[in-house]
């Protein structure tokens, strides 16, 4: 089991930066991949960056390749998702999402964090 709490959402100018944090509950953190997706309105939940366990390889979707960066620090328990050069079109509320799989991970993760809410004004 792990449970998983997000942070550093908010209000940003188009341009800005912003880093996610995602804090993990439980002793094996460090076994899981670890995954971020977002949700907006009116669509559908769509998968955004994923990285194995051991931080070794990342993922990510084609339209936030060289803007967003995945990192984790096992010491801490924690993933982050940095966003830079942010766009309206990535407005929408940000989950973090963990399963053992690293393919898994990135469709249909065993578990999910509350979210947090990412608007970018243009």
């Amino acid at each position: 089991q792990v449970q998983l709490v997000e942070s550093g959402g908010g209000l940003v100018q188009a341009g800005g930066s912003l880093r996610l944090s995602c804090a993990a509950s439980g002793r094996t953190f460090s076994s899981y991949a670890m995954g971020w997706f977002r949700q907006a309105p009116g669509k559908e939940r769509e998968f955004i960056a994923a990285i194995t366990w051991s931080g070794s390889k990342t993922y990510y979707r084609h339209s936030v390749k060289g803007r967003f960066s995945i990192s984790r620090d096992n010491a801490k328990n924690t993933v982050y998702l940095q966003m830079d050069s942010l766009k309206p079109e990535d407005t929408a509320v940000y989950y973090c999402a963990a399963d053992s799989n690293i393919i898994v991970v990135t469709t249909t993760p065993g578990y999910w964090g509350q979210g947090t809410q990412v608007t970018v004004s243009s």
